[in-house]
């Protein structure tokens, strides 16, 4: 498998994705040729029960919380996934972003 790109995957709150969208671009994610930014986002819900140590940026500790979310998927190569990813929980508001991170075929895999 030549998996030289990877497929992330990450839930934000709706007045958060510019900002997630803009970090994940300024690591060098989402790019596809000559075009940058590049990413496909739907809304759903997200659902999780903070523990009475954390810090919830959304929901109430120690219940089961649902909350609107908007998915993002978008893809970096591996050679820039870590600066990426790291970029994705600085701009994340979140204390503890859930973030995929999906190896790809190329067609040379097939």
């Amino acid at each position: 498998m030549n998996s030289e790109r990877i497929m992330i995957v990450v839930g934000t709150p709706p007045e958060s994705v510019d900002r997630v969208l803009e970090a994940i671009a300024g690591a060098g994610g989402g790019v596809i040729g000559n075009y940058t930014h590049c990413a496909y986002t739907s809304a759903g819900q997200g659902r999780f029960k903070p523990g009475a140590a954390a810090n919830p940026h959304i929901g109430e500790k120690e219940s089961i919380n649902s909350v609107d979310e908007v998915r993002i998927e978008t893809f970096c190569e591996r050679r820039v996934a870590r600066a990426v990813v790291q970029a994705i929980r600085r701009a994340h508001p979140y204390e503890e972003p859930v973030i995929y991170l999906i190896p790809l075929l190329s067609e040379d895999d097939l």
